[in-house]
């Protein structure tokens, strides 16, 4: 049990390694008994994000909940933003070569992640700290750095190294080559100015985590130890975070809080009680006692993750405006999540027009003359081109206001107002709202 204190962090009465393996955070480790060991004391570990976009996605959210985590149980996390070794582009994962970035976009983007990480921990007080590789790799001398560091590798083990291995077989550039030096050297780096002992990272990254801990050996005689995590699929296979319209971001200009809401709702039933695990702080005692929830129940379980998800990256304000534009799209009206007692969702939100849904703003003048349904469903993006557009009228997954469209052939105009606004729907979830001040 973890008691949380008024502060909100927790008092470490669990093994946090216990926690991470039981929320299925543990893949592979260095030495499971050496780091539970560690975790006994404080322990200040880090976790490196590449600044390759400028915002995270949701399949960025299993290594940031796992620091978060730490920092709940006491230990010290470090978000190490890579703004020098996104310079180089990791070939981790990779078929082809990153794109390479100039400085000033990296800049940009790890701007944009701080931000980000703050929503997940805290930075007060040096509870969490966060740092970006820039401030030291971009200093770097070349010749120290191949006779301090270089001389430590072994091209051989490089080679045979998963990461370096799968990508000799479409191209590996010199530049990325160099990738897990840089990144030994962080994590050297680490060790020696703020004492950090553990670097944690997806499953791809076991090759980089275990290169520092071999030069922490060698250059401090010191002892390091790594944690990495699954690569998370939904139970159909699908890669975390990818849906048929692109990405999951984080940042409410890609990916709007409504949006972002409705995808966790779309959980798939058989991933609802693995995802709360990973992605919300709920007890496991109640997440397992919601494990044979079906039909209505599950569907509470469905939206309590989307509330508990949201609230984390977007705030309660937000989750609860999509919580309240999904009841009033669905009609329903009361919620009794009776399992999840340590969840602060509303069991009764009022219902009300919610301003989390998209919205367009449409020139009264055009309703006037009348738009074809196709084109104003290309037009607000349910759908993604004109036969789209027209296959989804055709196959009786279009609707306005509710009433299914019937004809291909059916125009959309200001009689289909209702207060202003009209309601367009693309499949059971996708939904869209026109806007306009007709006179």
């Amino acid at each position: 049990m973890v008691i949380i204190n008024v502060s909100g962090r927790a008092r470490p009465l669990d093994n946090v390694f216990d926690v991470l393996r039981q929320r299925g955070f543990v893949e592979q480790t260095t030495g499971d008994e050496a780091i539970y060991r560690l975790f006994e004391e404080t322990v200040t570990c880090y976790i490196g994000f590449d600044p390759t976009a400028s915002s995270f996605h949701v399949g960025s959210l299993v290594p940031i909940m796992a620091l978060a985590h730490m920092q709940r149980h006491g230990h010290r996390p470090v978000a190490l933003v890579g703004g020098g070794t996104a310079l180089v582009g990791d070939p981790s994962g990779k078929t082809e070569m990153r794109q390479m970035l100039t400085a000033q976009q990296v800049d940009e983007n790890a701007e944009g992640l701080k931000r980000q990480l703050a929503r997940f921990m805290s930075f007060e007080e040096g509870q969490a700290v966060l740092l970006n590789n820039a401030e030291w790799l971009t200093k770097l001398a070349y010749i120290p750095f191949l006779r301090d560091i270089g001389r430590h590798f072994s091209v051989n083990r490089m080679l045979t190294s998963e990461s370096c291995r799968l990508r000799l077989e479409t191209g590996l550039s010199f530049i990325e080559f160099n990738y897990v030096l840089l990144q030994a050297y962080d994590f050297l780096h680490l060790y020696r100015t703020q004492d950090c002992v553990l670097q944690m990272g997806g499953a791809d990254q076991w090759g980089n985590i275990v290169a520092g801990i071999d030069l922490i050996r060698r250059v401090e005689q010191g002892t390091a130890h790594g944690i990495t995590f699954p690569l998370i699929t939904s139970s159909s296979g699908d890669k975390m975070g990818k849906t048929a319209k692109g990405a999951i971001w984080l940042d409410p200009e890609l990916t709007l809080p409504y949006d972002y809401f409705q995808f966790w709702i779309n959980t798939a039933d058989a991933d609802v009680i693995r995802f709360m695990s990973f992605f919300t702080f709920l007890p496991l005692a109640e997440i397992e006692a919601a494990r044979n929830l079906e039909g209505f129940e599950l569907n509470v379980a469905k939206t309590v993750l989307a509330f508990e998800a949201t609230k984390l990256v977007h705030g309660r304000d937000e989750a609860e405006n999509a919580l309240r534009a999904s009841y009033g799209l669905f009609g329903v009206r009361t919620i009794d999540p009776q399992f999840f007692v340590s969840s602060t969702i509303p069991r009764d939100p009022a219902l009300r027009d919610a301003e989390s849904i998209p919205t367009t703003m449409i020139d009264p003048d055009r309703l006037r003359k009348g738009i074809p349904a196709f084109k104003l469903f290309r037009e607000v993006s349910l759908a993604k081109s004109g036969g789209e557009a027209r296959r989804l009228i055709e196959q009786g997954g279009a609707y306005v206001n509710d009433r299914r469209i019937e004809a291909i052939d059916t125009v959309i105009s200001d009689n289909d107002l209702n207060k202003h606004e009209i309601l367009l729907r693309a499949g059971r979830k996708r939904y869209h709202r026109i806007r306009a001040d007709v006179e």
